[in-house]
């Protein structure tokens, strides 16, 4: 495997916890403490305020920076209040408070980034980052900074019961009913695991150009498995959840359903039978499939690869590389969605980026860097995971667009084949494009219908081929909630409807009848 190949995975529970405290203190409990500890409350969330963001210190900050020279400077100050619960075995084990705050100064000069960060954000502490940075840019000609300014950006975030608001006996009680409501589903379930997180995280940003921006973006993110046992096996089925919203999500997705979900995967999987393997015809269900578009074609789209002339879309802008039935979009302007930002990292305006139309590759996902080597405008895509890392091209609500074809039309005209419910992890080649993925769920498809479940499945292919041999795309699409991995995490959703991709190789444990 490439030293550039990644592995992929749909958030275990581990993965899950380590990244949801993003650096800073936290109040953790063990589990006779728990309840006790959230009844004593957490500080509440607000946006970084004061001093810190004063415009006229961020000004000699900004100018700090470029003192050596340089192109372009930034600086990014967050705040973050965060809880973390953890039910197993019908009890809770574990809390964690989360608070951090800190902020970085970055350097551009030509292709080279200096960065320095500090989690004090005084203005002696901002000035010495400052310095650190423009060390990269020594020597160089110093671009003319701009005062910063106030700006107004679209939000794409609303928010009807603020998280600062709940009472933390609520956030308990949606853990408690989503654990009975897996319970109860079926005798054969044994156990129930509910992960619950919520953040609000409050950035400033303002840089040489003369912006200045300050919002807060609250998240939820909600995790139920399911651990089934029968047939002398056992599964763990898994549902997820998550919004930029307030607690008003658990109103309109109860999390009984997100339960009865993770545990309906568990109970239908223990009657599953060895998957066959060979080139098999592959129907995917709507929703997070599309996270093998979203490592195997999104990240390969991402401006710093291209930039590097590395993996296989550089260079190919305007050429046909997909089905002409093929449309792939990023789109940070959904409202409320996992992955929207309202504005990146550095500033620019969330919107849709068409980076696939009718298989014509005609648009890459840029930050403030690329698009400079690139020489084409900001998309909107510079994320970071907190204050301590550099931004990069990220993307955010990456799908395949709805088409034309009716959902169950296309598994009705599918002879023979596997149905693919959910896929689970896998590894990517970024620089060939080459994948493979294991299958969570999955179906045998005869004679149009889905049939006997189906477990052992991988599937094994390139992007290029698969994007090229999909023929049929739904109307219904779906979404579903990941925890990105490209040196820093991020939150995403990954999306597709309905679709059919003729002649994958599927991996199993037992040859084709």
């Amino acid at each position: 495997m490439s030293p550039l190949s990644r592995i992929v995975s749909d958030i275990p529970r581990r993965r899950f916890l380590e990244v949801g405290l993003k650096g800073g203190l936290a109040l953790a409990a063990l589990p006779a403490a728990v309840e006790r500890l959230l009844a004593a409350g957490a500080p509440r969330a607000t946006a970084v305020a004061g001093a810190s963001a004063d415009p006229a210190m961020l000004d000699r900050v900004i100018r700090k920076a470029l003192e050596k020279g340089g192109d372009f400077a930034d600086v990014y100050l967050e705040s973050r209040t965060s809880r973390s619960l953890l039910m197993e075995e019908s009890k809770f084990k574990s809390a964690v408070l989360g608070i951090s705050r800190g902020a970085g100064v970055r350097v551009i000069a030509g292709d080279r980034t200096g960065y320095a960060y500090t989690d004090d954000i005084t203005e002696p502490a901002l000035l010495g980052a400052a310095e650190v940075a423009s060390f990269v840019a020594r020597g160089g000609q110093a671009a003319k900074p701009v005062n910063v300014r106030a700006e107004e950006r679209a939000a794409f975030v609303t928010v009807r019961l603020p998280l600062a608001d709940v009472a933390d006996e609520r956030r308990l009680d949606v853990c408690r009913r989503a654990n009975q409501a897996a319970l109860d589903f079926d005798t054969r379930i044994r156990m129930a695991s509910v992960s619950y997180y919520d953040e609000v995280r409050g950035r400033v940003i303002a840089n040489s150009e003369g912006l200045y921006l300050t919002n807060e973006l609250p998240l939820l993110f909600f995790i139920v498995q399911a651990l089934s046992e029968g047939n002398n096996t056992r599964h763990m089925g898994r549902e997820r959840l998550s919004r930029h919203s307030g607690f008003e999500m658990f109103d309109e997705v109860p999390p009984e359903q997100v339960a009865r979900a993770a545990a309906r995967e568990a109970v239908a999987m223990l009657e599953a039978t060895d998957a066959p393997s060979g080139k098999l015809d592959v129907v995917m269900q709507n929703g997070w499939g599309g996270v093998l578009v979203h490592e195997a074609v999104g990240h390969p789209l991402e401006g710093d690869s291209i930039a590097k002339n590395l993996g296989v879309f550089t260079g190919k802008l305007g050429q046909t590389v997909a089905s002409p039935v093929f449309t792939m979009v990023d789109d940070s302007s959904l409202p409320n969605a996992r992955g929207t930002t309202s504005f990146d990292d550095e500033g620019t305006q969330g919107r849709r980026n068409v980076l696939i139309k009718d298989g014509v590759l005609i648009r890459y996902m840029t930050d403030i860097l690329s698009a400079r080597q690139l020489k084409t405008d900001r998309t909107g895509n510079g994320r970071r995971e907190s204050f301590r890392y550099l931004p990069i091209p990220r993307m955010t609500n990456t799908f395949i667009d709805r088409g034309k074809d009716a959902p169950e039309d296309i598994l009705a005209s599918t002879k023979s084949g596997i149905y693919v419910q959910a896929l689970s992890g896998g590894s990517v080649d970024d620089v060939s494009g080459v994948f493979n993925f294991t299958c969570r769920e999955a179906y045998l498809i005869e004679k149009g219908r889905k049939t006997a479940p189906i477990r052992g499945a991988t599937l094994i292919g390139s992007c290029l081929d698969v994007i090229r041999n999909i023929d049929a795309v739904g109307s219904d699409l779906d979404f579903g909630p990941g925890i990105c991995g490209k040196g820093q995490a991020a939150e995403v959703n990954a999306g597709q409807p309905t679709i059919r991709i003729r002649g994958i190789n599927v991996g199993g444990t037992r040859a084709r009848g």
